[in-house]
C-alpha cells in the first residue's frame, strides 16, 4: 500500500554541465529548467520505488512545474517530491514537487507517475520497431 505523505529529497551542486546553456534550453550559465524537472521526477521515482513489487516500475505521465528563480553555478540545489494521492485502482500516483537553492524556493508544481509492469511496457515500446 502506497503511503500518502512519503517524501524524498535529492540535492546536487550546479555545475557548468547542469546549465540552461549546456542543455540548450537557454543561453545563460544558470541552473537549467530541464535539470530541475529531472531532479523533481527522480525524487518522485525514488519516493515511490519502495512501494513497488518485483517486476513493477513507474513512468512519468505528467509534469506541471514553474521555474521561478535562477541559480548560479556553484550553488547547491534541492528537489523534493511528496506523494499526495493514489488513484482508486492504485496505478496512478500524484506528487507535489518543489525545488530550492541556498537562497530560497526556485520551483514548484505537480507530477504524476503510472505504475507499470516493466517487461510488458518494454515489449509494447519495442513492438513499435516491428510495426
Amino acid at each position: 500500500m502506497i503511503l500518502i505523505g512519503t517524501k524524498c529529497q535529492l540535492e546536487q551542486v550546479v555545475t557548468q554541465e547542469l546549465t540552461a546553456a549546456a542543455i540548450g534550453s537557454g543561453m545563460l550559465p544558470v541552473f537549467g529548467t530541464p535539470f530541475m524537472a529531472a531532479m523533481m521526477e527522480n525524487a518522485a521515482l525514488t519516493a515511490l520505488q519502495s512501494f513497488l513489487e518485483e517486476g513493477q516500475g513507474s513512468v512519468g505521465t505528467r509534469l506541471d512545474i514553474r521555474h521561478d528563480a535562477p541559480t548560479p553555478i556553484g550553488m547547491r540545489v534541492w528537489a523534493e517530491a511528496e506523494i499526495t494521492g493514489v488513484s482508486e485502482n492504485g496505478k496512478m500516483v500524484e506528487f507535489k514537487v518543489s525545488a530550492w537553492d541556498e537562497k530560497g524556493p526556485i520551483g514548484s508544481g505537480t507530477h504524476t507517475r503510472a505504475i507499470i509492469n516493466t517487461q510488458r511496457f518494454l515489449d509494447k515500446c519495442n513492438g513499435k520497431l516491428n510495426a
